[in-house]
């Protein structure tokens, strides 16, 4: 029931995402930072953690997903070392999963050929 419910709420989510791109002249790159905001936001409200032991992996895995552990991190890093905890935590706490985007985007590079758009 776990990987039903991780879809559904995935899905949910990038089909809403993908009709305010279609639906709107923004560009991706700033609905990305809206839903990473977003997730930071929901996180420092205390929304995003009941949503995500609700849904699991179909909340966490995307970009509000990442804005919320940044923002997890930000927050034990200020409780352990006050006011320059704002610019350690986020990244400690997101090094891996950037780490690994990183890594995995490098290797698709190799494999595949990039098509420029006309």
């Amino acid at each position: 029931m776990d990987y039903v419910k991780a879809f559904i709420v995935g899905g949910l989510i990038c089909a809403a995402v993908q009709i305010l791109l279609d639906r709107t002249k923004l560009m991706p790159g700033r609905v990305m930072v809206l839903l990473v905001c977003g997730g930071a936001l929901l996180g420092f409200c205390g929304l995003y953690d009941p949503f995500q032991k609700l849904a699991g992996a179909g909340a966490g895995v995307p970009l509000p997903g990442f804005g919320n552990v940044l923002w997890q991190g930000v927050k034990e890093a200020v409780d352990k070392y006050g006011f320059m905890g704002v610019f350690m935590g986020g990244f400690q706490a997101s090094a891996v999963g950037i780490s690994a985007a990183l890594i995995f985007g490098y290797i698709a590079s190799f494999i595949f050929e990039p098509k420029m758009k006309k």
